[in-house]
Parts: structure tokens; sequence; C-alpha cells
């Protein structure tokens, strides 16, 4: 089992559900395939007027699936046609999908799922939800138009403490930085959800797909231009550490 992307239609509502057993909804290859796949046929639905993004088992997401990383990340070409290909294809998918996209975050919400949330219009959070991307712990950095994403999302501060010093924060620390709209007590966060997104459903859903039209315009992403010299890492001694200690469980030494 790789994970899962599953998508569950309720009215004009879309569900769409990160499931990866026992690693916190970490997303694999399979799962990135499957998010595009699904943000691309949920976009042509004309009757769709809402989706809620969430995690399964009382966490969002928490990062990348790493035990797969060997077997790509150490070759420049490969590790490239993963972020371009793979990752941002899905992340592409979402941020042009014209349906509003509600973020019902519990519990991780790391790496790969910082990112996914940071593609959602609106989002709100549990009280303990926490956020960061610590991959400079595994010897990495995050890829030009995925930091670009979240840095835009979130704020140069806190983008630089994640990145740069592996910070973690609290659901209020984001709240603060205006990534979140509510951050509500764990037990209400679904109620709150469905109430978020049934308020979207009621209003005019052309407006809000011109909305989001605007948003995209406004939005692009320009960090194409670092990508053709961004993945010389691959083969890197820090990068292959980092993946080695994390896999064996022990302390990284760079």
């Amino acid at each position: 089992m790789s994970g899962l992307v599953r998508v569950v239609r309720e009215g004009a509502m879309a569900f769409v559900t990160l499931s990866h057993p026992g690693r916190l909804n970490a997303m694999s290859r399979a799962m990135w395939l499957a998010l595009r796949a699904a943000f691309e046929a949920l976009s042509a639905e004309e009757a769709l007027r809402c989706i809620v993004v969430r995690g399964e088992g009382g966490a969002f997401c928490a990062g990348g699936d790493i035990s797969e990383y060997p077997s790509f990340r150490f070759e420049e070409r490969s590790l490239r046609a993963f972020h371009e290909d793979e990752v941002w294809a899905g992340l592409q998918a979402m941020l042009d999908c014209p349906v509003p996209i509600v973020a019902q975050i519990e519990g991780a919400c790391m790496g790969a799922g910082i990112e996914i949330a940071s593609c959602c219009d609106i989002r709100l959070a549990a009280a303990s939800a926490k956020f960061g991307a610590p991959i400079a712990k595994l010897g990495f950095p995050m890829a030009p138009r995925e930091a670009e994403l979240v840095q835009r999302a979130i704020g140069d501060v806190l983008a630089r403490d994640m990145l740069l010093a592996a910070g973690v924060h609290g659901a209020q620390r984001l709240y603060d930085a205006g990534f979140l709209l509510q951050v509500l007590p764990d037990d209400a966060l679904p109620a709150a959800v469905l109430a978020h997104a049934a308020r979207i459903v009621a209003l005019a859903p052309a407006a809000a797909r011109l909305n989001k039209a605007t948003f995209l315009a406004l939005n692009r992403c320009a960090a194409s231009d670092l990508v053709p010299t961004a993945y010389r890492y691959a083969d890197s001694p820090e990068h292959r550490e980092g993946i080695d200690a994390f896999l064996a469980k022990r302390p990284a030494v760079f």
C-alpha cells in the first residue's frame, strides 16, 4: 500500500481525503499522481461548488514518503522529473481548479502537507495542528516553485524559519501570520469546515469561479526560472546522508 487519494461527492461538495495509514498520510509518488487526477476530474464538474481537502486518521499530511526517496532522488534527471512532473503537476492541478477549496487541517501539516494546504483557498485548523517543512534536517531544499508557493501563503518570515532552521510552529502562529482563517478546538473542526463549505455552496458559483480565475492570475509563480539548476544537489553527500539517516532512525551528520 503506497497511499490513496479518495474522492467522495456529496451534492455540490466533494471531499478529497489523503490516506496513507501508518505514515501520517505522507505523500507517495502514487498519491501525487492521484492528487493531480482527482483535481483535474473535479475541475471539469460544472455542478461542483466546493471541495474540502483533509487527511485521514487525525493528521493532514506529514510530508513526502521518504521511504521511496533512495530509488530516485540521487540522480538529477529523476529528481527534477519527480518535482516538476509529479509534485508540481499535482499542486498545479489544485491551483488551476476553478472550484473553491477548503482545507481541514489536523495534526501534522509538514512539507508536502503545507504545500497542499497552500493551494487551498480557505484553511481551518485544529488547535493542536503543527506546521513546518523541516527538510533541512534531511539535507535537501524545497523545490523552487514549491518554496515560492509556500512563501506566498505563509509569509517570508515563517517560510525562511521553516526552510532554513527547520522551524515547526503551532496553529496560532500560522493564524497570526494570516495562513489560517480559523483555529478551532480539535473536536469542533470537522463541523466548522462543513459549515464553511456550506456557506460557499449557497453562494453564486459563477462568481466564485470568476474570483478564483482572478486570484490565479494575480499569483502566477515565477520560480520556474530556477528550475534548470535546482536539482544539481541530487547526488550530493548531504542529500544522501539526510535520507539515509532518516531511514536508519538516527540523527543526520552534515
